[in-house]
């Protein structure tokens, strides 16, 4: 479980475009669109010596800027959280979005020291419906120092074109994999329980 999230989070960090690189038409096919922002990230990621070192400051620096835009992480938040996310205020709300991806970052930072010049993304072939508004991309990562891994993207249709909002990794999906441990956390302690143990993990 551990190794899958590790996964997941790198393949969040990767698959998004650094601007100056490329630019991504979020419009296209969703083949298209996952292969454009994973290839300008990658060259992204093996450029930047601090990010693969897992500098923190760098990370949240470059996940804000680069990848944040093209994520629908309150989503992925929202969807983690299941019928407790009604329950929240709007800072409640907001203060849980950033204390996930925070507790992402720190936890996960060390799986984009894996990068190498010889990382790729490759898309499997499209299953789906390409005119529907919520899509599934398959694809394998390859890297040097590690066997193929497969990752499934979701991705929805927003009036700005695809973003990303959850990940299969090896079969477990980032959300799924979170949503039990926000239930059990909100339960025992409340939203802000959650929040606060949020913001304590992997620091």
């Amino acid at each position: 479980m551990l190794a899958a999230t590790l996964f997941a989070l790198t393949a969040l960090a990767l698959s998004l475009p650094a601007l100056a690189q490329g630019k991504v038409n979020p419009n296209a096919a969703p083949n298209d669109y996952v292969q454009q922002v994973a290839d300008n990230a990658l060259e992204a990621v093996k450029k930047d010596q601090a990010v693969r070192s897992g500098d923190l400051t760098s990370i949240h620096k470059a996940i804000d800027q680069y990848v944040m835009p093209y994520v629908n992480f309150e989503k992925t938040t929202r969807l983690a959280a299941g019928r407790y996310w009604r329950q929240a205020t709007d800072q409640q709300k907001k203060d849980l979005v950033e204390a996930f991806k925070g507790t992402l970052v720190r936890t996960y930072s060390g799986a984009l020291s894996k990068v190498d010049q010889n990382s790729s993304f490759k898309m499997q072939p499209f299953r789906g419906d390409p005119s529907a508004d919520d899509v599934v991309v398959r694809s394998t990562m390859t890297q040097t120092n590690g066997p193929e891994v497969a990752i499934d993207y979701r991705l929805e249709k927003t009036p700005q074109g695809w973003k990303i909002y959850d990940l299969n990794v090896e079969g477990i999906w980032l959300i799924q994999n979170y949503r039990n441990q926000f239930a059990q956390q909100i339960s025992q302690n409340g939203i802000d329980g959650l929040i606060a143990a949020l913001n304590r993990s992997g620091s």
